[in-house]
């Protein structure tokens, strides 16, 4: 661990910065982005903890991961998420990941194929080329969250564009 803080010192030294802040301090930061904050409307709770990852290195000893990894074991039976916590954007893909590690043979049946496709209607398509897919994808998610839907439109060529290619 000595190795991954020595390695990674303006992470470190940042991180027991910020660690070490007063509430005036945290005020300051926050009145950056919000002027009228008013530190009375506001108090320093535990909301979580971070956790960073230190992966074994032959040279280094440690070194410090970012993001976050899904860990399995070889049998399916345990699954951990380790590192950051995940935000809305990653959690779906992360479970994901541990349903694929954790139930790797019940994931193939017909019943869990369709409880997924139910509950992820594009589960198992790829978006990115397919824009009629990725509209219904987000028309879907639009409704269900009561959003308003953005159509994803074409993409136009322009002149320059059609020139380069």
């Amino acid at each position: 661990m000595a190795h991954a803080g020595i390695d990674n010192f303006s992470l470190s030294t940042y991180l027991m910065g910020q660690l070490m802040l007063s509430q005036e301090d945290r005020m300051d930061s926050l009145r950056e982005y919000f002027p009228n904050a008013k530190s009375e409307d506001w108090e320093l709770i535990q909301a979580g903890q971070r956790v960073q990852i230190i992966k074994k290195d032959a040279e280094h000893g440690g070194i410090l991961q970012f993001g976050t990894e899904v860990v399995s074991a070889a049998d399916g039976s345990l699954a951990a998420l380790l590192g950051a916590s995940p935000g809305a954007s990653t959690a779906a893909p992360i479970m994901l990941s541990v349903l694929e590690k954790t139930f790797k043979d019940k994931l193939q049946s017909p019943e869990w194929q369709n409880k997924l496709k139910e509950i992820i209607p594009s589960y198992g398509q790829k978006l990115n080329d397919d824009l009629a897919l990725t509209n219904q994808t987000r028309a879907w998610s639009s409704e269900r969250l009561q959003l308003e839907f953005v159509e994803v439109p074409p993409l136009a060529i322009t002149p320059e564009v059609s020139q380069a290619q």
